[in-house]
């Protein structure tokens, strides 16, 4: 294995250990040791890659997005564009238990954004590269002819804002939200807008 590799592979690992232990304990209980034991490196290590807590949790969080996004996109090319904007909906819920890790690191930036003006500032940027993900997806299938031309900025701002506001009642356990009638109801919008059947497609 080259020293490329090597390293390329000890990023990885303690990023995901960073988005495990933030999401168990939260940033402000953290310290740099408890991700290095996770992650089965040296604190010495961790430091040479990460030299703040701060740089780690950043870090930790555009992880977390970059590999949802990599799996979503998998085969955007060749799925309808339907499944592709359905997955990353899916993907923007709780849905199962590696994303609700991910919705543990999400409201650790809310807090923390709300405090610190570099984090608040990351944060804008990462809900940017979201309505990227979400706009370019409506993109492709209006220019293949598959969706209804519409405002796509306006579509992707209202998705992102339905799916935290499912979400956040998601992660409460509120009983009166599942995650079934939170898709329903995030699709019912978009199928509307894009001229797309009522029922949420799948793979």
């Amino acid at each position: 294995m080259s020293t490329k590799v090597r390293t390329a592979d000890t990023r990885e690992r303690i990023l995901t250990a960073a988005c495990e232990v933030i999401a168990d304990i939260g940033f402000e209980k953290i310290r740099m040791r408890m991700v290095a034991e996770r992650a089965g490196v040296s604190t010495a290590l961790l430091h040479y890659h990460f030299d703040t807590r701060e740089k780690l949790f950043t870090e930790a969080m555009t992880h977390s997005f970059a590999n949802t996004a990599v799996d979503v996109e998998r085969d955007a090319e060749t799925a309808p564009a339907a499944v592709i904007l359905s997955r990353i909906l899916r993907n923007l819920l709780p849905t199962d238990p590696q994303l609700h890790q991910d919705w543990r690191l999400w409201q650790e930036l809310w807090v923390r954004a709300l405090r610190d003006e570099t984090t608040r500032v990351f944060a804008v940027d990462l809900y940017a590269q979201l309505h990227a993900w979400v706009g370019d997806a409506v993109r492709r299938g209006i220019a293949s002819g598959e969706f209804t031309p519409t405002d796509v900025d306006d579509l992707s701002t209202l998705v992102l804002s339905l799916s935290d506001g499912y979400g956040i009642r998601l992660m409460l356990r509120d009983p009166t939200v599942t995650l079934d009638t939170a898709l329903t109801s995030i699709w019912r919008h978009v199928s509307a807008a894009l001229g797309l059947p009522a029922t949420v497609p799948t793979d």
